[in-house]
C-alpha cells in the first residue's frame, strides 16, 4: 500500500533559503554530481508556481518588499547600536522565514502515471496548499515537481507572511507568523487528515500512514555531509599511504647496503623513517575505518527500523480490514437475528391479543398470567402491554400491573425490542 506524504521542513535562515532555491531550481553547480539526481531529466521538472526573478533570494526580497519597508522606516528612529538590516532581523529572528512543504508518495503510485496524470496530482496538493492550510497564491515562492530524482515529488515553499494588528500602536503591521497557518505539531497532524482525506476524495488509493509517530527521520543531507567528509578523509589518508609505498619500494629497491643475519636486518635511517611512515599511515586508515562503518550501521539500523514499522503497519491494516470485514458480518447477522425475534415477538403479541379477544375467562386468565410473565422477564415493555391489552377485558388489570395510566401514550413506536 503507498502512504499519502505530506511533510513540512522549516526555513530558519536567507542562507538555508538559498541552498534550497539553488536545489529546487537545478541551479547550483555541485548538484550535477548529486547520484538522487539524473541531470538528463532535469528538463522535465514542472514548474506549477515559477519563482518571480532570477533566483529565491532575489524573489523571496521581492515578495517581502512591504514588511522590509515598514522595518526600514522603523530602523530610522531606532538607536544605532540597536540597528539591523532587514537580512539581519530575519536571520536572527526565532521565527522561520520560510516552510518548505513536501508531497509525494512511493514509485508503486508513480509508476503508471502519465505526465498530465502527475501534474493533475500536484494540482490537488496545491488546492491542499490553497484552501484546507490557507495560504493565497501571492504567499507561494515557488512550486516545482521534480522529475529527475527517484520518485516524483513537489517542493512547494511558503512565505506565512500576514498583516496582524498591533495593538500598541492601533494599526496593521507586516510580520511572519507560521502560527498562522500551523499552531502546532498536533495541528500538523489534523492537516495530514486533511491531506489524506483530500487525496483520498479526489480519487488516490493512498494510505495515512502512522499517526503520531516519535520515530526519528534519518536526516539524509545530515548523512551525505558526513560520509563525504570521511570518504574525502579516507581518500587523503589512503594517498598518503600510498605514496609512503611508493617511496619505501624505491629506497628498498636502491638500497644495496641491507644487511641480513641471523636476528636483525639493516637498513639505512631514511629507509628505517619511510618504513615507519608506512605503518604510521596504515593505522591512521585502520582508525578511519571504523567511523566509517559506525555511521553506516546507524543509517542501516534506522533502514531496517523504518521498514519494520512499515511492515507492522502493513500487517495492521490487514487485520483492521479483516477486522472491519468480520464486524460487517455479525452486524449483518445481528440484524437478522433482531429481524427475526421481532417477528417471533410480533407474532406472540398478536397471538395473546387475540386470546384476550376471544377466548373465554379460563383461557384469558392463563393469557394474562402468561403476558405479565413476559413482562417480569423484560421480554415485554410497557408499549408491548399497551399494545396487547388496550380495549380488552384485561385492559384494567395488566395497565395496573406494567403501572400503565389510563392517559398513558407509547412515548415511541417500537419495531424492535430489548435483546
Amino acid at each position: 500500500m503507498s502512504y499519502a506524504i505530506f511533510r513540512v521542513e522549516p526555513i530558519n535562515k536567507l542562507k538555508d533559503l538559498g541552498q534550497i532555491g539553488a536545489h529546487n531550481t537545478r541551479t547550483k553547480e555541485a548538484y550535477k554530481s548529486n547520484p538522487d539526481i539524473d541531470k538528463s531529466k532535469s528538463i522535465n521538472n514542472i514548474n506549477l508556481v515559477p519563482i518571480t526573478h532570477k533566483d529565491y533570494y532575489t524573489s523571496y526580497m521581492n515578495l517581502v518588499k512591504d514588511y522590509k519597508k515598514q522595518h526600514d522606516e522603523k530602523q530610522k528612529t531606532e538607536r544605532e547600536n540597536r540597528k539591523k538590516t532587514f537580512s539581519q532581523m530575519l536571520d536572527d529572528s526565532n521565527s522561520v522565514i520560510a516552510d518548505e512543504l513536501l508531497f509525494t508518495s512511493d514509485k508503486d503510485f508513480f509508476k503508471s502515471m502519465t505526465r498530465d496524470e502527475i501534474i493533475k496530482w500536484a494540482e490537488c496538493c496545491m488546492d491542499f496548499v490553497y484552501e484546507d492550510i490557507g495560504y493565497d497564491k501571492w504567499q507561494i515562492l515557488n512550486a516545482t515537481i521534480h522529475m529527475d530524482e527517484k520518485t516524483p515529488h513537489l517542493h512547494c515553499v511558503v512565505v506565512p507572511l500576514i498583516k496582524k494588528f498591533d495593538k500598541r500602536n492601533n494599526q496593521e503591521k507586516w510580520t511572519i507568523s507560521k502560527k498562522q497557518y500551523m499552531k502546532d505539531k498536533n495541528y500538523l497532524s489534523t492537516l495530514q487528515d486533511k491531506y489524506h482525506e483530500r487525496m483520498i476524495n479526489n480519487g488516490y488509493d493512498l494510505d495515512r500512514g502512522i499517526k503520531n509517530s516519535d520515530n526519528e527521520h534519518i536526516d539524509i543531507k545530515q548523512y551525505k555531509k558526513i560520509t563525504r567528509k570521511l570518504n574525502l578523509e579516507l581518500d587523503s589518508k589512503n594517498k598518503k599511504l600510498s605514496n609512503a609505498m611508493e617511496e619505501l619500494e624505491s629506497k628498498m629497491e636502491t638500497n644495496k647496503e641491507t644487511i641480513f643475519d641471523k636476528e636483525y636486518v639493516k637498513v639505512k635511517k631514511d629507509t628505517f623513517n619511510s618504513m615507519k611512515n608506512v605503518i604510521e599511515q596504515t593505522k591512521k586508515v585502520a582508525e578511519l575505518q571504523p567511523k566509517i562503518q559506525k555511521v553506516y550501521n546507524e543509517v542501516d539500523k534506522y533502514a531496517k527500523s523504518y521498514k519494520y514499522l512499515e511492515k507492522e503497519n502493513i500487517n495492521i491494516q490487514k487485520e483492521v480490514k479483516y477486522l472491519r470485514n468480520k464486524n460487517k458480518k455479525l452486524e449483518d447477522e445481528k440484524e437478522t437475528l433482531i429481524s427475526y425475534i421481532n417477528t417471533i415477538l410480533k407474532a406472540i403479541k398478536d397471538f395473546f391479543r387475540h386470546l384476550l379477544q376471544i377466548g373465554n375467562e379460563k383461557v384469558k386468565e392463563a393469557t394474562t398470567n402468561e403476558i405479565k410473565d413476559y413482562y417480569d422477564n423484560e421480554d415485554f415493555e410497557k408499549d408491548d402491554i399497551y399494545d396487547i391489552a388496550v380495549n380488552t377485558t384485561k385492559e384494567d388489570e395488566l395497565f395496573e400491573y406494567a403501572d400503565i395510566d389510563k392517559l398513558y401514550t407509547k412515548e415511541n413506536n417500537y419495531n424492535d425490542f430489548e435483546i
